[in-house]
């Protein structure tokens, strides 16, 4: 059985293991991405990310079409070995492990182009760590049901698209998000067809302070259960109270998670209105596994 070097990193809790494939040669089933993935078993993550260049990955092609420029692709699976299409955590860790491993490089005001499944995201260095503009953003349509353990009656939720889908549920108090048993699968009606991630979100007191909205969140994440993060999930939760709280909401929002905080920025673009995620990104350990 052949061995894998791989790095173990995190932004906010939200953690993956990844690994460099330039070439495309390693295929890893579902099972076996998900038993690197398990906490017991494995070496532990909400999702394993393989970095392969978009040139040898089928993938790929799509997203240099789009910019010849984005060298490298995100290959990202959930912890059930399930396919997904973007994790703003995940691309944030994912330059710092280019960088760190001299596959890429990023001064200072310059842009990384990476490819993705749901197109090529642009990051940049800032203070807090890396930023990535998540792209054009839309809402879904309709307001599912969402019923969630230790919830006593079911709220409505607003779909959200930020490359991948996102329902949002609004609360009433700390007291309520803190006693939400998100080990259990959120049940929507009507049923996502493709599945989605729910945040569960209460507002901050003021909910607006300094000009900058403020928000608490949990998730649960499809394909990986409740995480201590989830970025795209933040993105998600902060469009969705601003578009709750009406005009004259900030478009700039810090967003509280289990795991630390992120930022989301949402601005005017040619091409429609654009949310970009910020927050760290740390690479805490690596290792070598068999598979």
């Amino acid at each position: 059985m052949p061995d894998l070097h791989f790095t173990k990193g995190h932004g906010t809790g939200n953690d993956f293991v990844f690994f460099a494939d330039p070439d495309g040669l390693i295929d890893l089933t579902p099972a076996q991405i998900a038993a690197i993935a398990d906490r017991h078993f494995g070496v532990g993550g909400d999702g394993v990310i393989r970095a392969v260049r978009s040139q040898n990955l089928p993938a790929g092609a799509a997203a240099l079409a789009e910019d010849d420029a984005a060298e490298w692709f995100m290959d990202y699976h959930n912890a059930d070995g399930s396919v997904s299409e973007m994790c703003g955590n995940g691309i944030r860790v994912f330059a710092k492990f280019l960088i760190q491993n001299g596959l890429a490089t990023l001064g200072q005001g310059e842009t990384l182009p990476i490819g993705t499944r749901s197109g090529v995201r642009d990051l940049q260095r800032n203070t807090s760590g890396f930023q990535v503009d998540l792209g054009r953003w839309s809402l879904e349509g309709g307001e599912p049901l969402v019923r969630a353990k230790n919830l006593s009656v079911a709220r409505p939720g607003l779909g959200i698209n930020i490359g991948n889908p996102h329902v949002v549920v609004a609360l009433s108090s700390d007291e309520e998000l803190e006693s939400a048993d998100l080990t259990f699968i959120p049940v929507l009606d009507p049923e996502a067809t493709e599945g989605a991630n729910v945040e569960f979100v209460v507002p901050m007191d003021p909910l607006v302070k300094d000009g900058v909205g403020r928000i608490r969140m949990r998730v649960h994440e499809r394909g990986s259960g409740e995480t201590l993060s989830c970025g795209t999930g933040a993105a998600a939760a902060a469009l969705a109270t601003r578009h709750w709280a009406g005009s004259g909401a900030p478009n700039q929002w810090r967003v509280e998670v289990p795991g630390g905080t992120l930022g989301v920025r949402m601005w005017a673009a040619e091409d429609g209105e654009h949310v970009s995620l910020s927050g760290p990104a740390e690479l805490v350990f690596e290792g070598d596994l068999t598979y």
